[in-house]
């Protein structure tokens, strides 16, 4: 039976809910039908999905709002089409699933000749206003077809890649389409860009033809937003662009910037000279060099000129009928951010030093934002509601404060669906990856608890490291031997199609005999993907994965002390890699029939502050095993003939 308000019910496709899932509706519902923000966390299983669409789509269609729906991967976007068409079984609403312009944009000279979305968005307006895109060009020729298509979407729950495959059939633009059907449209999944990227968001919402105050905004897997704002707010500038910029305004016969250009990479090529791997600079240091050794008296004026000149040689580009890149307008663009953030707190100035993909080695400057809620404030403060969601978001005040929510935001964690029997848990004491402790012995050891779990696992088995050197030390001291399944690791720099296909081929070893799985934490694999039933029986989190105290990763943490006093260790460096480790664990648990063994390999995981950032249905019954061969595989080999 349903225990749901009744408007709510009137959304809910389903004939029962799990356990707690009326709890998790109920509290988004109330928070925002009295037009209040909810941060919530709420376990894989407990279908968050389709709770937050139900328990916000009653206020959305009495109060004529917008509900945008944003999370990371497409799956995710796809999965909100595929809920939201449960929905229309019961009550009619409009949907759909946008991808970025670059995944979307049928153009091929379009789409090769941008950086990245922000680029593509103005190589696709250069392109209309100069009528050289065919696929737009379609858009006014077959009006009566276009039309027909615009209410087509706009009637029902429509995923990006269907339109897609519509638009290539007719040669019409799908941006374009999706972009006139939006305004007919209820419900819209989307990427963070959209909404949090300050540039994207004022053309998305013009498109949309309302503003964010009409808005219900639902923020999945939200453990990932406060890093991705400070990479929005982030910039780079590497020596491969300055001597692209350097040949360009060479090419195009401005002297001027292929000179500066040239003295500006000499310079940045000796300050860099002279550091390890990175190191804090001044900003006010590069302008006095810039005006003193490079005889610029007036930066900015320079800069805003180097920025126009740009703008000006992608025009031509385009009229040449070439991709209009230009590297001396990304140089203009990342000099007039370095003055907006001077005497800015919340951004430090880095140099560093790398490898490139050619193994050759090139440095770059940097603008580092250190506050999230620079980016993620302007859009809580204004929306109608903001419903903020993940599995793993403990402690809901810290999460609060660093992106600034609402202060009347609610707060709610929901109990685990998952009944205990199905969930093993324990910690290993005796290993550690801690740095002074990181020995061929150490390894070994943990190699042999691997194989514990491996023996003792039914078919397939995931070990996630605490970083790529971990990972790469497990293999050097004989993991493969040690194992008698087939090893797929992931490797550092892969491709996400390379990433795809191991993945893949991994899962389909859950069928057979099984295989193990060798990621790390943080890692594409370890966040993005889920592996239900047999495709992950087990899995083995090494160590915890805390950053390298690199100058930024300091510089963090002492920017958070001094916002929020006595926090600044655990906000800037615990958090992040808590998140990291919980995220791994819990990968073999996507389903309420799932039933898995979560294994931590490092004896921090067993102090009680360690512990209380893991998720509760985690650390809940978490055992504490003591150092010894064996210990392990017994407790393994009767957790899985139990679940039999």
């Amino acid at each position: 039976m349903l225990k749901l308000p009744a408007s709510v019910e009137e959304y809910f496709p389903y004939a029962s809910v799990r356990q707690h899932q009326d709890q998790f509706i109920e509290t988004i519902h109330t928070a925002v039908r009295n037009r209040q923000s909810v941060l919530i966390e709420g376990s894989n299983g407990l279908g968050k999905t389709i709770s937050s669409l139900s328990a916000v789509l009653p206020v959305a269609i009495k109060k004529k709002l917008k509900i945008l729906y944003v999370a990371r991967t497409h799956r995710q976007h796809d999965r909100v089409i595929e809920e939201l068409r449960a929905v229309c079984k019961k009550h009619q609403v409009a949907g759909v699933s946008i991808r970025g312009r670059n995944e979307m944009c049928l153009n091929v000279f379009a789409a090769k000749g941008a950086f990245d979305s922000k680029s593509l968005m103005e190589v696709c307006e250069l392109l209309k206003a100069k009528s050289r895109c065919p696929y737009y060009l379609n858009v006014d020729n077959q009006t009566y077809d276009y039309l027909l298509l615009q209410q087509q979407i706009a009637s029902r729950p429509y995923m990006a890649s269907e339109i897609q495959r519509i638009c290539k059939k007719r040669e019409l633009c799908p941006y374009e389409l999706v972009k006139s059907a939006l305004s007919d449209t209820k419900v819209i999944a989307l990427s963070y860009l959209y909404v949090f990227d300050p540039v994207i968001r004022t053309a998305f919402l013009k498109n949309l033809n309302t503003d964010l105050q009409k808005v219900i905004l639902i923020v999945d897997e939200a453990h990932n937003l406060p890093e991705t704002a400070i990479d929005i707010s982030s910039s780079t500038l590497s020596l491969f662009v300055m001597k692209q910029a350097e040949a360009e305004a060479n090419k195009f016969g401005n002297k001027a910037i292929e000179e500066f250009a040239r003295f500006f990479r000499t310079e940045i090529e000796k300050l860099t000279d002279k550091i390890n791997k990175e190191e804090i600079i001044s900003p006010d240091s590069i302008i006095e060099i810039i005006q003193k050794q490079g005889n610029v008296s007036r930066p900015r004026e320079f800069f805003e000129q180097i920025h126009e000149v740009g703008g000006v040689i992608k025009k031509a580009l385009l009229a040449e009928g070439k991709n209009p890149r230009s590297y001396v307008h990304a140089m203009g663009e990342f000099l007039l951010r370095w003055l907006e953030t001077l005497g800015d707190d919340s951004y430090i100035n880095v140099a560093s030093k790398y490898f490139n993909k050619e193994n050759s080695k090139t440095a770059k400057l940097e603008i580092v934002a250190l506050d999230p809620s620079k980016i993620t404030e302007p859009v809580f403060s204004q929306t109608y509601a903001n419903v903020i969601m993940s599995g793993t978001l403990q402690p809901l005040e810290a999460y609060a404060k660093i992106t600034k929510l609402p202060r009347n935001t609610v707060q709610f964690i929901a109990p685990s669906p998952f009944p205990r029997e199905h969930v093993f848990s324990a910690v290993c004491m005796g290993v550690t990856t801690s740095m002074e402790k990181r020995t061929p012995a150490m390894y070994q050891t943990m190699i042999r608890r691997i194989a514990e779990v491996v023996e003792n696992t039914p078919r397939n088995t995931g070990i996630f490291a605490a970083s790529f050197e971990v990972s790469r030390a497990l293999i050097e001291e004989g993991l493969e031997s040690a194992i008698d399944k087939p090893l797929f690791a992931e490797k550092r720099g892969m491709t996400s199609k390379a990433n795809e296909k191991l993945v893949s081929d991994f899962k389909a070893c859950g069928d057979r005999y099984g295989a193990v799985f060798l990621g790390v934490q943080g890692g594409r694999t370890s966040e993005g993907v889920d592996f239900p039933g047999n495709q992950m029986n087990s899995v083995v989190v090494v160590g915890v994965p805390y950053a390298e105290p690199t100058p930024r990763v300091k510089a963090q943490i002492e920017y958070y002390e001094k916002c929020f006093p006595r926090f600044g260790r655990e906000y800037g460096y615990v958090l992040p890699a808590m998140k990291k480790a919980s995220q791994a664990a819990g990968r073999p648990i996507r389903t309420l029939e799932d039933k898995g063994a979560i294994v931590f390999l490092d004896s921090r995981f067993a102090q009680n502050y360690c512990r209380s950032f893991l998720p509760s249905w985690v650390s809940n019954g978490m055992k504490t095993l003591p150092d010894g061969n064996g210990v392990l595989a017994k407790e393994i080999s009767a957790f899985f003939k139990a679940a039999q």
